[in-house]
């Protein structure tokens, strides 16, 4: 009898370890070909080009694809001389437009994905001309022609706000302050004054700030605005003012023009540049585009981004 019930378990113990092998068996999983995408190539297409036009028809557009061997996604990156902001791109082509005015070579980089994570980069530099307009009816309502002054206008709702920085939302969707909202802990975000001047004779432009302080949040990140500390939390810092050549570009943040969009996310398509690092307009933020959402002869609104990246700021200035 203990004989049998000896035979019975091992039996049963042989049975569950060929259950436990068998089962280790089935759950002996392969990853397949992990080989990253091969023979990458971008082919780009500047639009416009020619013989005549070696850079272009001054549009700034050029329409890129990026082919792989094995290859799952895209991403591509469309100047390595800026921070880096990989773009998906569905089936491999894009058409982007380069907006800084004149003749400019940047360097495109195209990340491929393939099985398993697998990647491969690759680059390829580009030559495109820029050349851009605004429109003349932005220009006397923004300068007068001559020189117009614009101040912050406090007396409005919502002459401040936040919202995400890109180009599907274009409104103070996350904050929007109220009216004197910052008079009592910033009065210079209100005092600074900020003078547009057209220089007819060389068909130029410059910004002049006249104030004591300025309003930003951190020096560090505020354009390197002269004298600003390098961290702080937002509030007026001392500053002299300054001046400063500005021009205008297409909005690279790529909003559709109005009216085709909803009353609440305008946009000219157009931005104010400004070069050096020594003016700015209404607060010191990390770029020194100031997109015009909209503007008249009396009122101007601009968005740029703000000290923290992903952010964008809003404001609504008047004319004096």
């Amino acid at each position: 009898m203990i004989l049998m019930k000896n035979t019975i378990k091992a039996f049963i113990g042989i049975a569950a370890l060929m259950m436990i092998i068998s089962a280790c068996k089935k759950q002996d999983y392969s990853l397949g070909d992990l080989t990253p995408p091969t023979n990458l190539a971008i082919l780009t297409e500047v639009v416009g080009q020619d013989d005549l036009h070696p850079n272009g028809d001054g549009s700034g557009e050029v329409k890129i694809t990026v082919t792989a061997d094995n290859a799952l996604s895209y991403t591509v990156d469309y100047d390595a001389n800026t921070d880096v902001k990989m773009e998906y791109l569905p089936n491999g082509s894009v058409t982007t437009k380069y907006t800084k005015n004149g003749t400019f070579t940047y360097t495109i980089t195209a990340v491929v994905y393939g099985k398993g994570g697998t990647s491969s980069t690759i680059t390829k530099d580009v030559t495109v001309r820029s050349d851009f307009s605004p429109a003349a009816q932005i220009v006397t309502d923004l300068t007068g022609d001559a020189s117009k002054t614009w101040v912050v206008d406090k007396d409005i709702p919502a002459h401040f706000g936040v919202g995400p920085w890109n180009a599907a939302s274009v409104r103070p969707e996350w904050w929007a302050g109220a009216i004197n909202e910052k008079l009592s802990c910033c009065p210079c975000f209100y005092s600074a004054k900020f003078t547009f001047t057209k220089v007819t004779a060389s068909n130029t432009f410059t910004l002049t700030v006249v104030t004591d302080a300025a309003f930003t949040k951190t020096g560090v990140l505020a354009g390197g605005l002269p004298g600003i500390p390098e961290t702080g939390d937002e509030g007026c810092y001392s500053y002299g003012g300054g001046t400063s050549d500005f021009s205008f570009i297409f909005a690279t943040t790529k909003v559709p023009a109005q009216p085709s969009v909803p009353a609440n996310s305008p946009s000219t398509q157009t931005s104010i540049l400004l070069a050096g690092v020594n003016t700015y307009i209404g607060y010191g933020a990390v770029l020194k585009e100031y997109e015009i959402l909209e503007v008249t002869p009396t009122y101007l609104y601009l968005r740029v981004q703000g000290t923290e990246t992903g952010n964008a700021w809003y404001l609504k200035l008047k004319a004096l």
